[in-house]
Formats: structure tokens, C-alpha cells, sequence
């Protein structure tokens, strides 16, 4: 119907206008509000005819077409949010969705490595940063790689934020960097020994190779200082490391899964979650609180596979996988 297109356009200009949605968002809430539009077209509904009933048919038959549990709710927002505009904006009168209890969205624990697993691609990454035979470019290589793991792993940066670090961000004697992270929000991120060394070494091989050419980066290219290192290199250096230090999962490695690691081995050594969540640079505490979720898992795992009586079978306690 031409009404509800028109109505649905109101909503999707006001989401660019007045709150600045990025384009992304805008095309994928389009996508999503065209499956409503086309629904309620077929059932010849107009949007101020719709009730609760109606939305809850719309869901089940979301369901029934095989779509994923975090689609389908992002489709129930997207629902949510178009009525109650037409309400605040006085072109409807009335909100179908107002009584409906929100909808849960399945937690998604994200992949993490064992302080072993991290060990073994860390080490890795030095061994080969420390083997001159190679070649001073392929060892440079190498020696970036190590310093890159190490950074991500001992401060729990994002990519994005170790990439845009420049050259003079981690003098001697640094214990500390300052970090820019989302919404130019700047963090302190620690740094332990084993990080600096490893930095070090890789600006001093860079200085030699490139007879001592300046780089704005700290990490950059090895053949060409003024080009910072991208995230597509550094995802397919991680995954290449993993699959040398015999990883079991390689495919599933990137420089993400290091802050993870970060995150989670400093939560079960005890840091607290509000430290955790300001070393991370997490606007909200709920973000942060992820990593509860993950230590519960592991120890669910722990039972399960290594209790004496458990015999190898399920103990009965829930596990998140």
C-alpha cells in the first residue's frame, strides 16, 4: 500500500536526519522493513490496522521461512521502532507492539584460546622474529609479528587501535600507551616487558632494512615505512601463525581473538570488571560482563571433561558452546 510506504520513508529519513544513522544501517533497516511491507500488503493491512496479533503472525512466519533467531530480531525492532514513531509523530494511532515482551537474543560467546594456546602462537611468532637465516626481510616480517601479537595480547587493543599507533607511541621505558579507541575516546592500555622487547626488536630490524628511513607508523610496511600495516595483512599473518604454532582451530584465529584472550585470562586472574571494562574501552559495563559468561563455560567444561566421576558423560549442567 502507498500509505505504508509513505509512512515507513518518514521513519527511514528521520533515522538518517535526526539521528544519524550510518548508511549501512539505513540499508539494512530498508531491507528489513520491506519484508514487513510486503507482508502487510499481502494481508492487505494498512500499519494503523495492525495488532498485536498480526505482529505475532508476522514473527511466526518469519520463523517458518528459516530465518536465524538474531534476523528475526532484528525484524522484531525494526517493527517496534516504525509504530512507535508513527505514535510519537502522531501518524498513528496506536502501538501494537506496546504490550510484547522483548525478545531474547541468543548470547553469542565469542572464540577464545587457552593461556596455552596463546603461549604457543606467541612463541611461535619469536622464534621465527629471532631466526636471521631467513633473510632481514622476511625476519623484519616476522619481528613486526611478534610485536603486533604481543601489544594486541598485552594491552587488549583492538587492530584498529595497534594500526593507527604511531612510531614514537612506545618509547623505551614504556609501561603505558595511550590509546584512541571508538568515538575518539583516548584509554591508557598497559604493556609489560615482553611486548616492549618484542617492539624493540622489530624497530630496529625496520631502521636496518630501510637504512634508517623514518616511519610514521609503528606498525607499517617493511618495504615501505609510510604505509601502515592493514588489517587484511595482519588477519592473514595471525591465521598463518596459528596454523605453524598447530593450533586446533586456525581458521577461526584473528587479531580479535587476542583481545578476547586478553579479556578473559585477565578476568579469571581476578581483575575486576570495572577495570577490565576501562582497559577494553567499553562504553557499558554490560558489554564487558561477556567474559562472565565465558569463564562460567570453560568451568562447565572443566567438570565436564575432567572430573573423576563424571566417566565421560554430561554432568547436567548447562554448558554455552
Amino acid at each position: 500500500m502507498r500509505t505504508n510506504q509513505r509512512l515507513a520513508q518518514l521513519w527511514l529519513d528521520a533515522l538518517a536526519t535526526e539521528l544519524g544513522a550510518a548508511a549501512g544501517t539505513i540499508n539494512t533497516y530498508t531491507d528489513d522493513l520491506n519484508c514487513y511491507l510486503t507482508w502487510l500488503s499481502e494481508k492487505s493491512l494498512g500499519l494503523d490496522d495492525v495488532g498485536l496479533e498480526q505482529v505475532r503472525d508476522y514473527i511466526a512466519g518469519l520463523d517458518q521461512r528459516g530465518y536465524a533467531g538474531s534476523t528475526i530480531a532484528r525484524r522484531i525492532t525494526v517493527v517496534r521502532n516504525l509504530h512507535r514513531f508513527l505514535i510519537d509523530e502522531e501518524l498513528g494511532s496506536r502501538d501494537p507492539t506496546s504490550t510484547m515482551p522483548a525478545m531474547k537474543r541468543p548470547r553469542k560467546l565469542p572464540f577464545v584460546l587457552s593461556i596455552a594456546e596463546t603461549e604457543a602462537l606467541l612463541e611461535t611468532a619469536h622464534r621465527l622474529a629471532a631466526d636471521p637465516s631467513v633473510g632481514l626481510y622476511r625476519q623484519a616480517g616476522y619481528a613486526r609479528r611478534a610485536a603486533l601479537f604481543e601489544t594486541l595480547y598485552a594491552s587488549g587493543m583492538r587492530i584498529s587501535e595497534a594500526l593507527s599507533l604511531l612510531s614514537d607511541a612506545a618509547p623505551p621505558g614504556t609501561r603505558m600507551l595511550l590509546v584512541r579507541g571508538k568515538g575518539d575516546k583516548q584509554r591508557l592500555v598497559p604493556l609489560h616487558d615482553r611486548a616492549i622487547e618484542a617492539i624493540t626488536h622489530w624497530q630496529k630490524l625496520a631502521r636496518t632494512y630501510s637504512g634508517g628511513a623514518p616511519s610514521p607508523w609503528l606498525f607499517h610496511s617493511v618495504r615501505n615505512g609510510s604505509k601502515a600495516l592493514t588489517r587484511q595483512a595482519a588477519l592473514l599473518e595471525i591465521k598463518e601463525a596459528a596454523v605453524a604454532a598447530g593450533l586446533a582451530s586456525p581458521e577461526r584465529v584473528s587479531p580479535h581473538v587476542l583481545r578476547h584472550a586478553f579479556a578473559t585470562h585477565m578476568h579469571s586472574g581476578g581483575t575486576d570488571l570495572r577495570v577490565l571494562q576501562e582497559l577494553l574501552g567499553h562504553a557499558g559495563i554490560e558489554t564487558t560482563q561477556i567474559y562472565t559468561h565465558l569463564d562460567t563455560s570453560r568451568l562447565h567444561h572443566m567438570v565436564r571433561d575432567l572430573h573423576p566421576l563424571n566417566d565421560g558423560q554430561e554432568t547436567g549442567v548447562p554448558v554455552q558452546s
